[in-house]
Order: C-alpha cells, then structure tokens, then sequence
C-alpha cells in the first residue's frame, strides 16, 4: 500500500503569500522642456489668457536727408502674442475596505503616482505646445513630413542648416550676450574662449535616443562631439553633450508619428449634409496620449443618409479619434460627433477616445481640430527642437492644490471613500516663432529588440 504524501497544495488555504513592501521601479521619464521656459504669472482677476506686445523693428533710412528738411516719419508697430491658462487635474479614489485589507499604504502610493503623473503631463502639454512652430526642416530638404522615407536620419547637413537659420535670424544664445542689439567687444570673446567646450552662447537641441543615436554614429560627428562626462558641470537636466553651437539634450517623452493605412467609412445614418465627405483616424496611445498614429485619408465617402460608419484599428494600448472632411478629398478639420465618445467633459459627443474594434457612427462634424499630418505608410517621424532663448514660456495661473479628502461629508455620510487629487492652471505659449525650429527625421533603430 502506497504511503500517504502531503503537498503543498494540500495545504494552499493555509499558506500566506509573501509581498515584499518595497514596490520595484517603473520606468524612467527624462522630463527637460520646463528648464527651458520662461515663466510667467497671470493676475488673478484677469481671466485666463495671458498677452504680451513685441515693438517691431524701425526699418533703417534709405538716403541722408536734406539740409533743413527733416526725414519721414516711421511708423511704430507692434505684434502680440497671447496664450490661455487651462485647468488640469487628476485624481484617485479608494473604498475604506481597500484601506483595511491592503498590505501597501494605498495613500502614499497614490500621491507618489499623481505627483509623477502632474509632472508628466505638464512636459507632454510643452511638447504639444511647441508642435506649433512655424520653421520646420526636413532630413534630405524632403519638404513635407509625407515625404519622408526610412533612411532619412538626423545628420550633421540638417542640424547645421537648422542652427544656421536661426543664428541668420538672430535667435538669442543661451548663455549669450543679452539685448536686442549686440556689439560683441574683445573682452566677451575672451570671456566665452575661456569656458568649457559647448558652454559659450549656444542652441539648444532637443531629441529622443533613437535619433541621438544616429546623429553620434554619424562619422562626420564621431570626432568632434563633446560628450558630457561626470568632471563636466551640466548646465542642463539630462543633457548628452555639444555638437555644432549646440547643446544636445534626450527626452523619452518627445512625440512620434506613424503613418498607417487608410481606415474607409461608408454611408450610414446620422444629420450630416449630403455630399461627399473623407474620414481620417488617428491612434492616441494609453500611457502619454500623444496622437502618435496617423492613418492616411480615405477615400470619398458619398453619403446619402446623413452619416458614415467607421471601424476603429485593433491596436491595443490606442484609443482613437476620427476626423471629418467636407468635400472630396478633402482634408479634415473637424472630428467628428457621435455618441460612442466621451459624454462629460470638453469633449462631450466628439469622436474622441474610442476604443479598438469598434463601430462608430458619425452623424455630424464637430469640434474644430486639425489631425497631425501623416507620415508615408509605414515610416515613424520623429522630432527634434532647437530653439534659443525666450522661445516659449509656461504660464501659471494657479499653482498645484492638493486635496487629500479622508473624512465622512454630505456626499459620503459613513465615511467610505478616501480621495487624493491636485488640480492647477497653466499653459504653454511659443513667444516667437523665428526663435525655434523643429527637425522632422527617421530613426535606424525604433526600439525593437532581437
């Protein structure tokens, strides 16, 4: 007869589970831009939007004059720049009982999470900011971001070019001479010799580690890029080295864009006009929410019934946006309305934050919002900025407030809920639009292992 043997899963009701009480570490976010802002405060009592005048230039005189005759008289311009403060917020709420039957101390994890949260989004609201700049190059004078093919990495011809326009235009140096007028004397010449290689008047540039990478193998760039070691002193938060007048800085927290085929839609019912319309869908990833897949336009959609259905992408880890456009081929600036988006919130009806594999019904155009332009089909763009001095700024209105709500209220009468939230009010604004470039690139590497 056979012994009688006792395993571990005899006993599995009485065995406690080990949890170590040190949570392990996410990944790392290399957060940069807001060093580089200028800061500015907004008046309480003054509304939301912020506004600055910029006296132009007088153009300078043509001839001499005449004796006795006096010249005409200038003109005197100026240009006004305006950025608006919006309110952002997040939050967590718990039940008392997961207080009482959670090793972990819910509390603190939570307010370390928002805390990383708020810095985070705050650096990918600046990067959307800057997205709007007007001076774009593109690697290989490609002219357009559809034109761009793998293979057109970063190269030392385009940084060059991109850092010798804004010199050209007289965007300010960091760590320049200041002013509007700049007479450089022999002593300043001086002064900027005798500091450490990259620390005279310089650029910045900012890009992520797949295009970083390209631009150090680059053997025109092996020889002469500076890397930043631990003897140097960092003027910067994550800053690679110098190269060229400028100053390289890595983020991980830039955006990207992916060009991917067409998503079509068909006729369907809804209040729209009839007439021709194109759709175009955009894919928002989970994490960062950048609009980072951009799907071609489709075809002319003739739509007869007031609406056009359209079938979300199955990638997991996007939520997704469709845009409408009025006319053939015509290009959208508009989303679309439809019930299956968000129903609170300033993007209640839109077509908005839908999830993968779903069928939507468009039965109107919506919110005026122009989708990122897409890059050829499956070729992934990547930024760089290069900006000086007083390019854009942060603008505050209120400062961080955090509500840590524990306590038994009217709308919580037994106390069974535990709330920790921030909320604040700020916004990014680009200064002047000749002090900043973006480069448009591919990368060789795109983070795949194997």
């Amino acid at each position: 007869m056979a012994a009688t043997v006792n395993t571990s899963a005899n006993f599995a009701g009485a065995i406690t589970r080990t949890i170590d009480r040190k949570a392990l570490q996410v990944a790392q976010r290399y957060l940069v831009l807001y060093q580089f802002a200028d800061k500015k405060t907004l008046d309480h009592g003054h509304g939301v939007t912020w506004t600055a005048n910029r006296w132009n230039r007088l153009p300078l005189p043509t001839a001499p004059v005449s004796e006795g005759v006096p010249p005409a008289p200038n003109a005197l311009t100026f240009s006004q720049v305006t950025g608006i403060a919006l309110q952002w917020a997040g939050r967590i709420v718990f039940t008392d009982v997961a207080m009482v039957t959670v090793q972990q101390d819910l509390l603190s994890i939570a307010s370390d999470r928002l805390g990383m949260q708020l810095a985070e989004t705050k650096e990918r609201n600046g990067w959307n900011a800057l997205n709007a700049v007007s001076q774009v190059n593109y690697v290989a004078a490609a002219g357009s971001r559809a034109a761009l093919v793998a293979g057109n990495n970063l190269d030392p011809t385009t940084l060059t070019r991109t850092y010798t326009n804004l010199k050209a235009i007289g965007a300010p140096l960091w760590n320049g001479p200041s002013g509007e007028t700049i007479n450089r004397d022999t002593d300043y010449n001086m002064r900027q010799g005798e500091m450490q290689p990259g620390r005279s008047g310089h650029l910045i540039a900012v890009t992520s580690p797949f295009v970083l990478q390209d631009v150090k193998s680059n053997p025109l760039v092996v020889q002469t890029y500076q890397h930043t070691d631990a003897g140097q002193k960092h003027l910067y938060t994550n800053e690679s080295g110098a190269w060229g007048g400028m100053v390289i800085v890595e983020s991980n927290m830039l955006p990207s864009w992916t060009g991917v085929a067409a998503v079509q839609g068909a006729n369907a019912v809804g209040s729209l006009t009839t007439a021709t319309y194109t759709v175009q869908v955009t894919g928002w990833d989970n994490q960062n929410f950048y609009e980072s897949r951009i799907y071609q336009l489709s075809n002319n959609i003739s739509v007869t019934t007031g609406g056009i259905v359209v079938t979300t992408p199955s990638t997991a880890g996007f939520t997704y946006a469709i845009y409408v456009g009025v006319g053939a081929a015509a290009a959208p600036t508009n989303l679309g309305l439809t019930t299956s988006g968000p129903s609170s919130g300033p993007y209640s009806g839109q077509a908005i934050q839908l999830p993968p594999s779903t069928a939507v019904t468009i039965t109107g155009v919506g919110l005026y919002q122009i989708p990122p332009a897409a890059p050829a089909t499956g070729v992934t763009v990547y930024p760089t900025y290069v900006f000086g001095k007083d390019a854009f700024a942060c603008l505050k209105l209120m400062n961080v407030e955090w509500n840590r709500l524990y306590n038994a209220d009217k709308s919580d009468p037994h106390n069974q809920l535990r709330i920790v939230g921030y909320k604040y009010m700020e916004g990014w604004v680009i200064l002047n639009q000749l002090f900043l470039a973006r480069i448009e690139s591919t990368a060789s590497s795109t983070g795949a292992f194997g």
